[in-house]
C-alpha cells in the first residue's frame, strides 16, 4: 500500500494539479519506510505516468483549439511552439521542474515529439531528480 500510495502520488504531482511527491517520498526515506529502490520506482513510475497523461492531453488539443472556451489563444500557442524549438525536445529532461516542467509535457504533445524519446528523455530527468531526493533524505549525497 505505501507504494501504490507513493506512485499515486508521483502521479497527481506530474499532472496540470498541484501537488508534491517529494514531501512523501523524503518523509518515507527519512522514516526508513519501505526499500529505496522501490521507493525510487514507484515514485518515478507515477510521475512518468502523469507526464504521460499529459503528453496525451497535449495530442488532443488540436481538437478543441478553435472552439470558444478553449483557454489558450493561437498567439500564445505559437508562442509555446517557438520556445519548445528554441530549447528543442531535450528540454524535456527538465520536465521535473515546478511551474514549467508539467506544461512541457503537455506541449511535447501538442507539438507531437516522437513519444520514444520523450518518454527516455522524462524518465531520465524525473529518475534523477527522485534519486537526488532519496540521497537527500537518506544523507547519502
Amino acid at each position: 500500500m505505501l507504494y501504490v500510495s507513493l506512485f499515486f502520488s508521483a502521479l497527481l504531482s506530474a499532472t496540470l494539479l498541484p501537488a508534491s511527491s517529494e514531501l512523501l517520498l523524503s518523509g518515507l526515506v527519512v522514516k526508513q519506510q519501505g526499500a529505496l529502490l522501490m521507493l525510487w520506482l514507484s515514485a518515478t513510475a507515477g510521475n512518468v505516468l502523469g507526464s504521460v497523461i499529459n503528453y496525451y492531453l497535449g495530442t488532443m488539443v488540436s481538437r478543441v483549439e478553435n472552439k470558444r472556451w478553449f483557454p489558450v489563444s493561437r498567439p500564445a500557442m505559437d508562442k509555446a511552439q517557438r520556445q519548445f524549438q528554441k530549447y528543442g525536445v531535450y528540454s524535456l529532461l527538465f520536465a521535473w521542474l515546478p511551474v514549467v516542467g508539467d506544461p512541457l509535457t503537455l506541449v511535447a504533445g501538442v507539438f507531437r515529439t516522437r513519444f520514444s524519446l520523450f518518454l527516455l528523455l522524462v524518465t531520465v530527468g524525473k529518475g534523477l531528480r527522485y534519486a537526488v531526493v532519496i540521497g537527500l533524505a537518506a544523507k547519502l549525497i
